[in-house]
């Protein structure tokens, strides 16, 4: 419904814009869903890749090992067979993987029409905060998932995919607990990593400020870490210190954004 710019919008033009929005994101997801529904062969390709022993971080530590003069063949040599256990099962999760890449892959397109939804009633500074904000906000969060795909989640299924109690016990994976945890890992991250827009959101509602964040920079990072020992199942200190890192140093990068 088009209205003329200079004519103020009642509530129901509002709401009427707001109903555009809502169609057309609904419209973008079901094509989203249905390419990525479509491409079922490269869709697992990538989502089963960090089960394979010749996934890029085994590769890269193989590297690093060799050049350091160690052997870590044991890390890549593993096997974890996967099975279905319903008859449903398979298109099932086929379904639920299409739709999460479809959200993520439409997310720029749903924030941008949000935002050009409640861009008429903001001031030009607040514009130009607000599209900083989103940005920044959807660049974050991508890097969480990035990091959880290509760290974090290999590391944490290698683990528990391989832990055994018993000789006797052998593992054998569902493909729905391996997507659960793929999925539920990809999503903390990703959070985690708004730590800087939560930072900067609680410094201009005047809750905190650089001087009270380095002040409590060591119960932070008694936090953080155990942050990482929940989200990380795995017990070593090298997967705990790869988690732990970039989310400590996102706490510092939130304080030199609530300082300036």
């Amino acid at each position: 419904m088009a209205v003329p710019e200079d004519k103020p919008m009642t509530f129901w033009d509002h709401l009427d814009a707001l109903r555009d929005v809502i169609l057309r994101v609904l419209a973008v997801a079901v094509v989203g869903f249905i390419v990525a529904f479509c491409f079922k062969e490269p869709l697992f390709k990538l989502i089963l890749a960090p089960s394979s022993p010749d996934f890029i971080l085994y590769r890269w530590i193989s590297a690093v090992a060799g050049w350091a003069g160690f052997d870590a063949s044991a890390l890549r040599d593993f096997n974890v067979d996967m099975f279905s256990t319903t008859l449903t099962a398979q298109f099932m999760i086929h379904m639920k993987m299409a739709f999460y890449l479809s959200l993520v892959v439409i997310m720029p397109y749903t924030l941008y029409l949000l935002f050009g939804f409640v861009r008429p009633a903001l001031y030009s500074n607040e514009r130009r905060s607000t599209t900083r904000v989103v940005v920044w906000s959807y660049i974050l969060f991508m890097v969480g998932i990035i990091l959880d795909y290509l760290i974090i989640f290999p590391l944490a299924f290698r683990f528990l995919g391989t832990y055994q109690v018993s000789e006797s016990i052998p593992n054998v994976i569902t493909l729905e607990s391996y997507t659960n945890l793929l999925i539920t890992l990809t999503l903390l991250m990703g959070i985690l990593f708004e730590l800087p827009i939560l930072a900067w959101f609680l410094h201009k509602l005047g809750i905190i400020d650089a001087a009270f964040m380095k002040k409590y920079r060591r119960h932070a990072i008694v936090v953080i870490l155990i942050i990482a020992a929940i989200i990380t199942p795995t017990t070593d200190i090298f997967t705990l210190t790869i988690v732990t890192l970039p989310i400590y140093l996102l706490y510092e990068l939130s304080i030199h954004i609530v300082k300036r």
